[in-house]
């Protein structure tokens, strides 16, 4: 009563609902304080991922940089393409190796730069850097590394790898034997030659005149396209025609445009790209050329 006659009551309550706004503000100010240091915090953990993570790119551009300058200091010892008599030559010498030890020469197919024997990872070691660029390509290694060399084969062999006295490397990898038969097609022209070796005893050719442009007036963009496919198609089926009546040859190689060879490719053995071009007898002849020349690199 006292209280309230002297106005302390009021005072009393606005106390206490200053106290309690008070500690209000207490409990905010410190929940604001945790969030300053919980983001300051995660700040600092964000900062030194940034500097881990800046760290590991840098470490890894370095290690990119040796590798590249690795690459470019690894280089073939000697690279020629030989052809003909030349690859005869060539495998002659490889033949002529031979070792007292029953396997002392290595020799393996390697189809592919992620196909890599074990036994060439192991004898080239850092060096398998270069097989790896050679394939595919038959390899052929001693073990004292005198002999050391990879050749592209025209007629590549199922992958192997084997170590033995002697390299094994058949002749019908490298060069032209037996009898058969080689052609190349293209969207215009067509070549067939049946060889004896590198002989060639026959030879039949197909010319279509196929319109490469469109000139203005006259059909539509879309008609002239059509009569072109029309075209194409009657002179791959004379080429189909020439190859289905091929007879007495132990294999068909067909090579060509990459755009018209599936057309083909049931009648071939083997097929092969190439960019051979001119008239029908010139384009065999260069693309005969090109499929039986074999490229020797020096590892």
């Amino acid at each position: 009563m006292i209280d309230r006659l002297l106005g302390r009551a009021e005072l009393k309550d606005r106390i206490a609902e200053l106290e309690s706004e008070n500690h209000h503000l207490e409990r905010r100010a410190e929940a604001e304080s945790e969030r300053r240091s919980d983001a300051v915090a995660d700040r600092q953990r964000a900062e030194a991922r940034v500097n881990r993570l800046e760290d590991r790119i840098e470490s890894l551009e370095d290690r990119v940089e040796r590798a590249e300058h690795e690459e470019r200091s690894l280089s073939f010892r000697h690279t020629t393409a030989a052809f003909g008599p030349k690859v005869a030559d060539v495998l002659g010498r490889l033949r002529g190796v031979e070792s007292d030890d029953p396997e002392g020469v290595l020799t393996a197919f390697v189809p592919s730069d992620d196909a890599l024997p074990e036994s060439v990872r192991d004898h080239f070691g850092d060096r398998s850097r270069l097989v790896r660029r050679a394939a595919p390509a038959v390899v052929v290694a001693d073990d004292t590394d005198a002999v050391s060399v990879a050749l592209s084969a025209p007629l590549p062999p199922e992958p192997f790898d084997r170590w033995a006295a002697r390299p094994r490397l058949p002749a019908a990898w490298f060069r032209p034997t037996g009898r058969f038969a080689f052609a190349v097609v293209r969207s215009d022209i067509f070549a067939c030659g049946v060889y004896e070796a590198d002989e060639r005893v026959d030879f039949e050719e197909v010319t279509t005149d196929v319109k490469s442009t469109h000139s203005k007036g006259g059909f539509s963009q879309g008609r002239f396209e059509r009569r072109r496919d029309d075209q194409i198609a009657e002179h791959l089926e004379k080429a189909r025609s020439v190859l289905a009546e091929t007879a007495d040859v132990d294999r068909t190689i067909v090579v060509g445009e990459q755009s018209v060879l599936g057309q083909v490719r049931e009648f071939a053995d083997h097929t092969d790209v190439t960019d051979a071009t001119g008239a029908p007898a010139e384009a065999l002849t260069d693309a005969f050329r090109d499929f039986w020349t074999v490229r020797v690199q020096a590892l």
